[in-house]
C-alpha cells in the first residue's frame, strides 16, 4: 500500500455467516446467531485463535501501518481484554525478536446501541472508531436484516438511529477521537449531505459508490449544511424527516 494505512478487523463471524460442523466454537448460539457469540465475543472465547490473528496483524504491521478494528464491542471489559491479549501477543513476538510497531493503533466498532450510549466508555480506551451502520439498524429496531419478512422496517432514518449515530458522532469530536462510518448508509448518495451535518468526515463504502460520494463531497458547503441537519434531528415523524432530507438534498417536491 505504499505507506497508506490499513485498517484489520478481527475475526468477525456474522449472523449470517456459519462455522463448518468441525470447528472448535460450534456450540456457539444457534437459535439467535445476531445475539449469540460472534465477532469479539467469540475471538476472546477461542483465546488460541485470538493470539494467532493479533500475531500475524503485528508482524505485518513492520511492513505499514495498521490499525486493529475489533467488531461489536458492547462491554469495557471486552476492549480491556482484548487489550491485554494484544499486549499477550506483543511480547511473545519480543522475545522472538520479531519486529512490529509498538504502537498500533486499536478501534471499536459501535454497531451496538449499548456502546453508542455509553460512549465515553469507548472513547476513553482507543484511538479511534467505526460505526457500522448495518448491525446498528439491526439492533436499533429489532431486525434481523436478513430476513425478507421484516426487510421493509429496515430504516436507516428511524428517529433513534439518527440520535444514535449523531450522539456519537458529537462525543468523539469533543474527545478528538476520529469517527467512520461504514455500511450501507455511508455509500448512500442520499445520505452523504446528511452525514457531513452531523460531523462525519470518514466514509467507508464499496468501491462503487466512491464517486457518487465523493460528488456529493465535493459539492456541499458544511457550514451551510450543518445547522439545517441539527434542525433535522429534532423531529421525529417519518414523513417530516423525509421531505427535511427531501430538502437538505435539493430535492423540489411538484406541486
Amino acid at each position: 500500500m505504499a505507506g497508506r494505512p490499513v485498517t484489520i478487523r478481527t475475526f468477525d463471524l456474522g449472523n449470517d455467516k456459519d462455522i463448518r460442523p468441525n470447528s472448535s466454537a460450534n456450540d456457539r448460539v444457534q437459535t439467535n446467531p445476531a445475539l449469540g457469540r460472534r465477532a469479539i465475543r467469540l475471538s476472546l472465547a477461542e483465546p488460541r485463535m485470538f493470539q494467532t490473528q493479533l500475531r500475524a496483524i503485528l508482524r505485518a504491521s513492520k511492513h505499514g501501518p495498521i490499525k486493529l478494528l475489533i467488531p461489536m464491542l458492547a462491554h469495557a471489559h471486552e476492549i480491556d481484554q482484548t487489550l491485554a491479549a494484544l499486549e499477550q501477543a506483543k511480547s511473545s513476538l519480543r522475545g522472538e525478536k520479531v519486529t512490529f510497531d509498538e504502537n498500533i493503533q486499536v478501534g471499536g466498532m459501535i454497531e451496538i446501541p449499548a456502546a453508542a450510549l455509553a460512549i465515553g466508555l469507548f472513547l476513553r480506551r482507543l484511538d479511534f472508531l467505526s460505526i457500522g451502520t448495518n448491525d446498528l439498524i439491526q439492533y436499533t429496531l429489532a431486525i434481523d436484516r436478513s430476513d425478507e419478512q421484516v426487510a421493509n422496517l429496515y430504516d436507516p432514518l428511524h428517529p433513534a438511529v439518527l440520535m444514535l449515530l449523531a450522539h456519537t458522532l458529537s462525543m468523539a469530536e469533543k474527545a478528538e477521537i476520529p469517527v467512520s462510518v461504514c455500511g450501507e448508509m455511508a455509500g448512500d448518495p442520499e445520505l452523504t449531505r446528511l452525514l457531513l451535518g452531523m460531523g462525519l468526515r470518514i466514509f467507508s463504502m464499496h468501491p462503487s459508490q466512491i464517486l457518487k460520494v465523493k460528488n456529493r463531497v465535493l459539492k456541499a458547503d458544511v457550514n451551510e449544511i450543518a445547522p439545517n441537519v441539527r434542525k433535522m434531528l429534532r423531529l421525529d415523524e417519518p414523513g417530516r424527516l423525509r421531505d427535511a432530507l427531501d430538502k437538505l438534498n435539493g430535492v423540489t417536491t411538484p406541486s
